[in-house]
């Protein structure tokens, strides 16, 4: 096998022929050859990149097999993909040989970390276009090139945000020739090595003109789509990857190295020997992520496997800054004994900033190594991240200042008030060992004793133990109090996972968390148009305060707006068009020179920073309900503060720019928020006193109110009541009791108000339990509905469940009024269905068990006996799915069938009795979600309609084996597709049927 370092120098040279082709035999002597020139280029979008386009944009199902193909069962989205990669790939094998690499380049671009950056983007490429076409820049498609972002004019007005759908557009107008073009997949490949060494404008516009000369404007189309390293064509390389070899995610996880996959990995019979499946010193390799919050805390840590024995995870504090690698190894020729290299996760080589050795004199990190490592550390690698240290605020400087830092300790070394701190957070190799495959805890441990820190530029990143939500929930106002990024929780029992997002990593931010921030309403001031799916609209916005207190040029005062934050986040498409649908017609493009800043005003002055495409009056536009993490100082906003993580909330169309918020208002909430802050921690801190001077003798209490109520008695919080007006009469009876004081504790933590008379507010919401002489009253008037506490007890329950949904309030049902009038009992009545069941409300044991009960009495059901009507029901669902609704949990497996041989051997295994039974459970379980979502289950016996064998996630290789082997005897034509009970399992839970690569044993088992 080639050493890295060979795999890391250039192969392309700016001379051609001979010398080049000795060149690479010297380097790389067993690489594969081509028998036969490469493809054309046109080959690749018309049988690759086009068809997969089409599989992204149709739903599942639309497309059906050939008659005689299973029967004309319906293709997934995934077969479909793998189908049309892997009749690219024999092509390429059959047609032109076994060096595939030259199309994989320009197949997966993003992924070739051997042909240096091109140093252009949109604008660039739109002015080299203009010179190339001799367009007029101030003409509509010079416009359009150069504003590529923002609506054009006729056909171009539906391709903005797509650059190259732009540049199609334009350039199909002029084109040089119409039909597919002569340029080789090797040729393109040339052009573009030129391309990413050009230095100069005129070198770019001389290689671009000859792709304009030589392709029609859809090979330019996607040509471009392969400099901006955009491609989007629904295919992701891990497919790729593995419809070309078994091992190849594998060599590219542990490399980085696109080029070592194609040249090592060109035969799929030949597999990786097992010392080339770990990670290798100098070599680059694919990080560990942390995966995304997508549900409750507690959820959370319990998908990180806590045992009683062991209920332990880690919290690190994430860190906003870059990911980087370190790979250290001795070597005695060099001055200090040691050479480094450093890598970022997308595989860029930064040794060039941070230094290669001891005494790497433009080296802004390894000069300051010479005594961070313990006495025996002869090599290792380092995973982490790379901050910037303010040296004069003592403090982690703000995201984007890390290479201006370390340019300028290259430059002044000691003496820079920034610098580069890099925080290790785990060891993956030492001294010739790979440490992958061990516990978080043990590598953690290895850490300690292999590092000795040197402050502020080589340190060892902490962690807490925790084994709880409040932890998280303290370490979190910790990092919000800070201006932090967020926090990393982590398992430590797991291995280190390459390249792949797993839950014994998992990411927190403060954004999701609910307690923390404030709902404020503003007024939008300006519009930013976006990119991709989002382009041809305003997808962000710049919201402002009002300033009441600005004078006008006329003597008196007018209402301007003060810029304060952009929002761009928790839109859904109905909102987006809500906002148009207010704002349409009244929007401005924003003049540099003739800003409004009679309305307006931006901070930086003449810089106008944070300047918007578009600007709108405040009394033409629409005032946003906007939820914030923090508060945090910004220069880039006219007040000098601004919102961290703001986030759409509503619309609030109940209220003006009149009523939004002004400045002077922002400053006083700000203040009691600080000072409410200050004295829940007092409280806190003292809550444990004042139960311990508590004697038997009951303090006063005033209408209903325990001055300690608040304090001591634990509630869920959220918004699902913010905007709504509450009238609580007595307390709660059934099905739990709670007082009135904690009822309306409850609806105040939800963000409701509550009064102690019916006319205080409007629209109030009257609720009662039992008929007191209010409620009696209340309800003598014959014009005013009462609930009962159940359903605010019910939203609250409700929300915590749906997660997705947590601001939805619950439609009233009969068991949640007290009295309702005519009208509103009909309306009621449509809430639930002939058996009493809610549409909308989970429905607990004890209703549920209730319900069959009365069905069983009083019903009765006949067999289902009608084939066509449930032929009918089902191609009704599919043409439902097919136009773009939700696939109904009932119809997920529909079409597959299963079966699951290791859950018909019980003493196959040397496993454990627990483990084995644990194991058993979850086939078990996993095999009536199943059925129940409409899958076949059958016996291992009947094996010709089987489409999937489900396995455990722990199957070892002598388990796997036999049943590969069987199956292959069965039916060798096609095999069911071979996944563990993982891909069942997140399947059902996340409502769509998963890519199955990602559920597939050990490759070794």
């Amino acid at each position: 096998m080639d050493s890295d370092d060979d795999y890391n120098k250039p192969t392309h040279t700016q001379h051609h022929g001979e010398t080049e082709e000795i060149d690479l035999d010297e380097k790389f002597p067993n690489r594969p050859r081509n028998q036969s020139p490469t493809l054309p280029f046109h080959v690749l979008f018309q049988t690759l990149f086009n068809p997969l386009s089409e599989i992204k944009k149709k739903p599942a199902g639309t497309a059906r097999r050939k008659v005689g193909q299973s029967g004309g069962a319906s293709l997934n989205p995934v077969e479909r993909r793998r189908e049309v990669i892997d009749r690219f790939i024999s092509r390429w094998r059959k047609e032109v040989g076994d060096d595939i690499y030259p199309a994989f380049r320009l197949i997966l671009p993003d992924k070739d970390r051997d042909r240096a950056m091109y140093g252009i983007k949109e604008k660039v490429i739109g002015k080299l276009l203009i010179k190339i076409m001799k367009i007029d820049k101030n003409s509509e498609d010079g416009l359009n090139l150069l504003n590529w972002k923002l609506p054009g004019q006729a056909a171009a007005s539906s391709m903005a945000g797509d650059f190259a759908g732009r540049c199609y557009t334009v350039i199909s107008k002029r084109p040089m020739r119409t039909e597919p073009g002569n340029m080789t997949i090797e040729e393109v490949n040339e052009r573009l090595d030129q391309l990413s060494a050009a230095p100069k404008e005129e070198q770019q516009l001389t290689i671009l003109t000859e792709f304009y000369r030589r392709m029609n404007p859809e090979e330019l189309t996607w040509l471009i789509r392969i400099i901006l390293r955009q491609m989007k064509v629904g295919a992701t390389e891990r497919t790729f990857f593995d419809v070309w070899h078994p091992d190849a995610e594998n060599l590219y996880s542990i490399s980085s190295s696109l080029r070592r996959v194609c040249w090592e990995l060109h035969d799929p019979n030949i597999r990786l020997e097992a010392e080339d499946r770990g990670i290798t010193l100098m070599q680059c390799f694919q990080p560990q992520l942390a995966q995304f919050q997508m549900h409750s805390l507690e959820r959370m840590i319990g998908r990180m496997r806590p045992t009683e024995d062991d209920p332990v995870f880690w919290i690190e504090e994430k860190l906003d800054g870059e990911r980087m690698q370190l790979h250290m190894d001795s070597d005695a020729s060099v001055p200090g004994g040691r050479t480094f290299r450093f890598w970022s996760r997308k595989a860029k080589d930064y040794t060039y900033l941070y230094g290669n050795g001891i005494h790497d004199e433009h080296g802004a990190l390894t000069r300051y190594l010479k005594d961070a490592f313990a006495d025996g550390v002869e090599s290792l690698i380092l995973d982490g991240e790379m901050i910037t240290w303010d040296t004069e605020q003592d403090a982690i400087a703000p995201f984007g200042t890390l290479k201006t830092a370390a340019l300028s300790e290259q430059r002044n070394p000691y003496s820079s008030s920034s610098r580069p701190l890099f925080r290790v957070f785990d060891i993956l190799y030492l001294n010739g060992r790979d440490l992958t495959r061990y516990t978080l805890r043990d590598r953690r441990n290895a850490l300690q004793k292999s590092i000795k820190p040197a402050h502020h530029r080589l340190e060892i990143h902490p962690y807490e133990e925790a084994t709880g939500t409040s932890e998280v929930e303290e370490s979190l106002r910790k990092v919000v109090a800070e201006a932090s990024e967020g926090l990393v929780l982590k398992n430590p029992r797991s291995p280190y996972r390459l390249n792949e997002r797993h839950d014994d990593w998992m990411k927190v931010k403060p954004e999701y968390m609910t307690e923390f921030g404030e709902s404020l309403d503003l007024v939008i001031i300006g519009g930013y148009y976006g990119s991709g799916h989002r382009g041809g609209g305003l997808a962000s916005f710049l919201c402002g305060l009002r300033a009441d207190d600005a004078h006008s040029s006329q003597g008196g005062t007018t209402t301007k707006f003060y810029s304060f934050c952009r929002v761009g986040g928790g839109f859904t498409a109905a909102d987006y068009a809500n906002v148009r649908h207010h704002t349409d017609g009244k929007w401005h493009e924003w003049n540099p020179r003739k800003p409004p800043t009679s309305y307006i005003e931006l901070a930086g002055g003449d810089a106008q920073h944070e300047r918007p495409d578009m600007w709108i009056k405040p009394e033409d536009s629409v005032v946003l309900c906007v939820k914030a993490s923090s508060v945090s100082a910004s220069d880039m906003f006219r007040i000098g503060l601004t919102l961290r993580f703001p986030r759409f909330k509503r619309l609030r169309g109940d209220k003006d720019w009149k009523s939004a918020l002004s400045v002077q208002e922002f400053l006083d909430l700000k203040a009691n928020a600080e000072q409410e802050r200050k004295e829940k921690e007092f409280n806190v801190d003292s809550s444990r006193k004042k139960r311990m001077k508590r004697t038997t003798k009951k303090p006063l209490t005033i209408a209903g109110y325990d001055a300690d109520a608040e304090a001591q008695y634990a509630i869920p919080s959220g918004h699902i009541f913010e905007g709504l007006n509450f009238y609580i009469m007595t307390d709660s009876v059934t099905p739990v009791r709670k007082s009135k004081a904690e009822l309306e504790q409850l609806v105040k933590a939800n963000g409701g108000k509550f009064y102690q008379t019916n006319s205080a507010a409007p629209d109030m919401i009257c609720v009662a339990d039992r008929r007191t002489v209010k409620a009696a009253s209340l309800q003598k008037n014959g014009t005013v509905d009462i609930i009962r506490p159940s359903w605010i007890l019910d939203c609250i329950k409700q929300s915590e469940i749906d997660v997705g949904m947590p601001d939805l309030l619950l439609p009233l049902e009969p068991r949640h009024t007290f009295y309702a009038t005519q009208d509103r009992q009909e309306q009621i009545a449509e809430s639930i269905d002939q058996f009493n069941d809610s549409y909308a409300r989970n429905t607990t044991i004890d209703e549920l068990r209730n319900i069959l009960e009365e069905m069983s009495k009083n019903h009765h059901f006949d067999k289902p006996s009608c084939p066509e009507a449930i032929r009918k029901l089902n191609e009704h669902i599919q043409e439902k799915v097919n136009s773009g609704w939700e696939l109904p949990i009932g119809w997920l497996f529909k079409g597959l069938t299963f079966v699951f041989p290791q859950s018909e051997r019980l003493d196959d295994t040397d496993l454990e009795g627990s483990t084995q039974i644990s194991r058993q459970h979850r086939l078990h379980s996993a095999g009536n979600t199943a059925r129940f979502a409409g899958a076949h289950v059958v016996d291992s016996s009947k094996s010709s309609s089987v489409t999937h064998i489900v396995v455990a996630p722990d199957a070892s290789a002598s388990e796997i084996s036999p049943i590969r082997k069987s199956w292959s005897r069965k039916a060798p034509q096609k095999l069911p597709h071979l996944v563990t009970v993982d891909w069942i399992e997140q399947s059902w839970e996340q409502r769509t049927l998963l890519d199955e690569e990602g559920f597939q044993p050990p490759k070794g088992a």
